[in-house]
Formats: C-alpha cells, sequence, structure tokens
C-alpha cells in the first residue's frame, strides 16, 4: 500500500470514528429526551443552536480525536488481537465519556448527566468496536485475496526468528515470508526441519534487498555474538526505506516490559517493571485522591477522639512520624498514630533476639514498648489511618506494596526482592488481606510482586473491598 493511499484510508478511519461519536451522542440525546417526559423530542431537535455550543462540540471534537489516537486506536493493529482491540476501545471510549461529562460540569451543559453520560459510552464502545470487526472482517478477506500484503525477510533462523515466522503465517495477517537469512550453524538441521526456506546467507543479503520486494525485515540475530551483522543490515534497511522490526527485548528479560520513548527526536527502547498504561494510572490516582479526601473528612471525628486518648495516656506527641522507602528508594515521612513509648527505636537492639518472624523486619507479639491505647489501635488497626494524608500528598497510594523502614531495607539479601520499591508503596496490599505478620518474609515478598505483575484497576478495587474484613479479624496483626 503505498503512503498516500494509507493516509487517504486512515484520514477515513478517523472521519468515521468522530462520526459514531457524534452519532453516539446523538442517539444518547434522543433516548433521555424521549424518556423525560418535560421534554418532547420535537421541542428538544427545534432548540436555537448556539454560537457557544458550537465552539464546545468542536473543541470536544478535536480531545476526542487525541484520546482515540493516545490509544493507539490509529497505529498498525495488523498483528493485535481483537482481545486487545476491544482493551484499547473501552480505554478511548471511557476517556473521551469522561470528558463529556467534565464539559458539561464547566459549561453547565444540564442535559449531560450520569443516564446520557452512560448511553453515550455504551453507544460510543458499541459502534467503535463493531466498527473494528468489520474493517478486520474486510481487510482478512482482501489479503486471503492477495491484496494488502506486506513481504517479510527474516534475519536469523534460531527458535525466536521461526516462532515468530509461524505466528505471521496466518493468511488473515496479510504477511508472506521470503525466507529467512542465516549461515550454516548447529542448530540449522533444526530449522530445516521445520518447512522454511533460506531466501540468502548474510553475505548476499544487500543483493536479495536490491532485487526484490522487500517490505520488512525482522532482525532475530543474537546481538551479542552478531553485532556488526545487525549494524549492516540495519544500515542497508535504512538506506533502502524498508521497514526494520526487532523485538524490544533484546536481553531476555523476565517481568521487564519493552516500548518506545522519543526524545528530542532520538529514539530510545526502554524497559520497565510497573505498570505503563497511562489511563490506568491516572484512574488509580484519581482514586486515591478522592477516596483519602473523603475518608479523611468523615473520620475527623475519630481523629480527635484518638487524639484524646493519646494525649489523655501520654504527653507525647499524638503523631508518630518515621522516615520509609519509598517509590524507587525515596525517602519520605510516614504518619501513624503514636502507639509506643518513647524513644522506642532506641530500645530495638536490645529486642532483637526476641524477633518472631523471618528477615529483615522486626516483629514480636507482646512488644514491651506498645502503650495499652497502642495495642488496641494496632489490632484494629487505626494507627494506620494518618497514612491517609501520605496518599493525598503522593508519597503513598491507597494499594501497594507496604513501605518499609530503612532499617528493614537495609537487611534485604535478594535483589529480586528489591523490585517492590519501584512502585508507589501503600495503605494495603495481598499481604494484608492474607494475614499480615502471619505471613513469612519471602512469602510476603512475592505476594507484593504478584500485585505487581498482576495489577489493575479492579484488583485494587478488590483489595481494598477485601481489606475491612481482615482488619475486622485482625487476622496476623501484631
Amino acid at each position: 500500500m503505498n503512503e498516500a493511499r494509507r493516509r487517504f484510508l486512515l484520514l477515513s478511519l478517523k472521519s468515521v470514528d468522530l462520526g459514531l461519536l457524534v452519532l453516539s451522542f446523538a442517539l444518547a440525546t434522543i433516548f433521555i429526551a424521549h424518556s423525560d417526559a418535560s421534554v418532547s423530542l420535537p421541542d428538544f431537535l427545534s432548540m436555537r443552536v448556539k454560537l457557544s455550543n458550537c465552539v464546545t462540540s468542536l473543541v470536544l471534537l478535536i480531545v476526542w480525536h487525541g484520546l482515540f489516537s493516545l490509544c493507539g486506536l490509529y497505529r498498525s493493529r495488523r498483528l493485535s488481537s481483537m482481545l486487545a482491540d476491544a482493551i484499547d476501545i473501552t480505554k478511548a471510549s471511557a476517556l473521551s465519556t469522561a470528558c463529556l461529562g467534565f464539559a458539561a460540569i464547566v459549561f453547565s451543559i444540564s442535559m449531560v448527566k450520569v443516564p446520557l453520560l452512560l448511553l453515550f459510552f455504551s453507544f460510543t464502545l458499541f459502534f467503535v468496536f463493531a466498527s473494528r470487526v468489520f474493517l478486520k472482517g474486510v481487510l482478512s478477506r482482501a489479503r486471503r485475496r492477495g491484496r494488502n500484503l506486506r513481504y517479510v525477510l527474516i534475519l536469523g533462523t534460531n527458535p525466536r526468528a521461526i516462532k515468530f515466522a509461524k505466528r505471521i503465517s496466518d493468511p488473515d495477517l496479510g504477511y508472506r515470508i521470503l525466507g529467512f537469512v542465516d549461515d550454516k550453524w548447529h542448530g540449522f538441521d533444526d530449522f530445516k526441519k521445520t518447512g522454511f526456506t533460506i531466501a540468502c546467507d548474510h553475505d548476499g543479503l544487500a543483493e536479495f534487498l536490491r532485487r526484490n520486494v522487500v517490505d520488512e525485515v525482522a532482525m532475530y540475530l543474537p546481538f551479542g555474538e552478531f553485532y556488526d551483522r545487525c549494524l549492516q543490515a540495519a544500515a542497508l534497511c535504512e538506506q533502502q526505506g524498508i521497514i526494520l522490526r526487532f523485538e524490544g527485548d533484546i536481553f531476555g528479560l523476565k517481568t521487564a516490559r519493552a516500548h518506545a520513548e522519543d526524545l528530542e527526536g532520538d529514539q530510545f527502547i526502554v524497559t520497565n517493571t510497573d505498570a505503563r498504561d497511562w489511563g490506568a494510572l491516572i484512574a488509580k490516582r484519581t482514586l486515591d485522591i478522592v477516596l483519602s479526601f473523603t475518608l479523611l473528612v468523615l473520620l475527623a471525628p475519630l481523629y480527635v477522639v484518638v487524639a484524646l486518648l493519646i494525649k489523655l495516656s501520654s504527653q507525647d506527641p499524638v503523631f508518630f512520624l518515621q522516615a520509609r522507602v519509598g517509590v524507587n528508594k525515596r525517602r519520605f515521612m510516614i504518619y501513624k498514630f503514636r502507639t509506643m513509648i518513647p524513644h522506642a527505636e532506641d530500645m530495638l537492639s536490645e529486642l532483637e533476639k526476641q524477633n518472631e518472624v523471618s528477615g529483615p523486619v522486626f516483629k514480636i507479639k507482646k512488644d514491651p514498648r506498645i502503650t495499652p491505647i497502642g495495642r488496641i489501635l494496632r489490632r484494629t488497626s487505626i494507627d494506620e489511618l494518618p497514612q491517609l494524608i501520605n496518599v493525598l500528598k503522593g508519597d503513598m497510594s491507597l494499594v501497594g506494596p507496604r513501605p518499609l523502614p530503612f532499617r528493614d531495607y537495609e537487611g534485604f539479601n535478594e535483589d529480586w526482592q528489591r523490585r517492590r520499591f519501584s512502585i508507589r508503596p501503600g495503605i494495603t496490599c495481598l499481604w494484608q488481606i492474607n494475614g499480615r505478620s502471619a505471613i513469612q518474609f519471602d512469602e510476603w515478598m512475592k505476594l507484593d510482586l504478584q500485585y505487581m505483575d498482576q495489577w489493575s484497576l479492579l484488583l485494587d478495587l478488590k483489595i481494598l473491598a477485601q481489606t475491612i474484613p481482615a482488619v475486622w479479624k485482625g487476622s496476623g496483626a501484631a
């Protein structure tokens, strides 16, 4: 497909999406107007169109287009699954709905209320997803008939290269494998059994690219052993304007994910182990701010009562502040209700031999440093409530690995355990709802990494819901 035709089709797709968004809003409006007895549909349709409404609509269309682009709906989806498409479309629809709701608040659009927003989201999700299913069907049929094809040459004959070739062999994807490029090596006999063919050796690559239709070159040579070969192949592709494809995980990392970033025109491959779904992360931070602020307001009377009880039993400050390890080992001060006698930390060295848990953390059930009121606060986890201030400030999240003192961090002896510090710590996590102090240290660390690897907004909500009964039972509290 030439560049002009590709740009035309992409522009057409964008126009269709904007049309579907307008249609979704129109249908949602008609449904609401029809169900509202106080507003008849003819009266609604005969309302005078104001210039301000036109400007607002134009701004919304621009924002919606930007959100669809940010969610990746206009990049090449040839190799993406329908599930991946559905997830991205759901994100785009939800963000577009949120923007419509925000515009309704800012510009006082009285008709745009929760029922209309729900209808708009449902219609948008249905229409856009249906359009993508239809588009995939049309493209699949075209590719089976020899249209919209991409001719691929694969460098390397190792198992990763063969796996890639098998993944793109589906006729619906529209790839045609020209062959593999490699010299003979000890695994060459295994490659021959796959049925794939050799197009040329490495010395013949330049001539093959000159003489044949090649849309893409997929690089699967080991970079360490064949760096010069990879460099030459990349230069050849650049000189002849051929797309070069290679996996971002060139180091064989197990949990880190790779993505591309641009810095003033320079391209970088960046690996990370935490979530990079910016839409979900924004939603998580929004949830943190809203819930922490709401709880701080609602629990203000309880704070006053607890503060009075602490003051009546001791003249020491109500709050206990301690340096904890935050994101990527940043230092922050955590807020807790005071539950121990003064200078409790100075007594820690004397009590080390009584430690009842494994690993670098320190816990004993009958800690002599804990005051009578402090014991109640700990058993009910009320001492943790001031950490809502840390959540509101951004030091912590509602859900995340528990923040540890620097004394505990210094006792870590395995680097895999330190990955838990790559995300914002939280008030509660899987450890909190699975027994807390009753869990061995290594299992605790594994639960934290499990949370990181499986993270989603839904998982956060499940953990928050399960935290209340866990605290009520007091399981594992120390």
